[in-house]
């Protein structure tokens, strides 16, 4: 299915990022694992890739530095000669009441969840607009569509990814590439373990499925937009909540 193709996925080394590495190798496609801190993790990503009989690298680099995702995308470019598929995942919370929240926490978020996806689409839409084709998937969020108490800062990057997808969607689609967003709700992740079964409980009844999702059914969709089959999708958010939000 993607077979001989190049995937970059940011923030690679755990949870929905990983999830997303396995699922695309397994499919065929090579992999590039981005990641900031998590030597450790990313090391063992690799090396499950790597027993699936295709081609993978790790590159550190933080998205919110642009020299950084220049870097990642040029070791990418050098190492397969394409990038075919890109999927900018790599985000983190600093949650709290507004009351309460720092600039600095908010700041760090954008920088990351926002800016660090723009950087990542800065220096990718070049090379997929000279190749004539190319998948960008953005992962945002439920919240970015709803909002949440606690997460002014993390919702308006999610919110913001969105409308950057929706804007590239309509610049590069006449040059054969499709840019689309996925937004999570609740998946168990490391993010949402510290949240308590309680609070988990409580979530739950407020999805028609009533359960959680796991990073496997995000990676799923991840895997179709990435994939020839959805060559006939772009600028479309796509949520993976059980049907929480609609």
């Amino acid at each position: 299915m993607l077979k001989g193709k190049c995937a970059v996925i940011t923030g690679a080394a755990r949870g929905i990022g990983k999830a997303v590495a396995l699922k695309l190798a397994s499919l065929g496609a090579n992999i590039v694992l981005n990641y900031r801190s998590s030597e450790k993790e990313v090391k063992e990503v690799e090396n499950l890739i790597k027993d699936m009989g295709v081609d993978v690298i790790s590159v550190k680099g933080d998205i919110s530095k642009l020299d950084e995702v220049e870097n990642l995308v040029s070791v990418a470019k050098e190492k397969f000669g394409c990038i075919d598929i890109m999927v900018n995942n790599a985000g983190i919370t600093k949650d709290t009441l507004i009351l309460r929240m720092k600039e600095e926490d908010f700041d760090t978020v954008i920088d990351i969840n926002l800016k660090g996806v723009f950087n990542c689409l800065k220096c990718i839409t070049p090379i997929m607009v000279k190749q004539k084709h190319g998948k960008i998937i953005n992962l945002s969020s439920v919240v970015g569509i709803s909002g949440n108490a606690g997460q002014v800062n993390y919702s308006a990057s999610k919110a913001g990814v969105i409308g950057m997808t929706k804007s590239l969607a309509k610049e590069v689609g006449s040059r054969g590439i499709n840019v689309n967003a996925v937004a999570p709700g609740y998946i168990e992740t490391d993010m949402t373990e510290s949240l308590g079964d309680k609070y988990k409980e409580e979530v739950k009844k407020n999805i028609p499925l009533k359960k959680l999702g796991k990073p496997e059914d995000v990676a799923n969709v991840v895997a179709f937009l990435s994939s020839e089959a959805s060559d006939y999708v772009t600028g479309q958010v796509i949520q993976v909540d059980g049907g929480m939000l609609m």
